[in-house]
């Protein structure tokens, strides 16, 4: 899914990034998010940064998905009952 960017770029960055999507006849969409990747490998290489071992423990839970589930449900059905009284 694509999200909105929001930010304030330096005048002669917004044409630079023009005149790449026409000469390289694509998106400037398709020019930032190739400059991100870019640079981000770049940094990953020179830090010895990866990724998936800094963000590893956010997909660690300690309930199964079984019982996330189940909770869910639960308040849901909690929150259901409360509007028919």
């Amino acid at each position: 899914m694509d999200k909105i960017l929001s930010a304030r770029v330096d005048e002669s960055t917004v044409r630079r990034i023009g005149l790449l999507s026409r000469r390289l006849d694509t998106s400037k969409k398709k020019i930032i998010e190739s400059a991100i990747q870019m640079y981000a490998t770049k940094i990953e290489e020179e830090q010895n940064f990866d990724v998936l071992d800094q963000t590893f423990g956010a997909w660690h839970r300690k309930e199964s998905a079984d019982q996330v589930t189940q909770k869910v449900r639960k308040a849901f059905r909690h929150s259901m009952m409360r509007h028919q009284k």
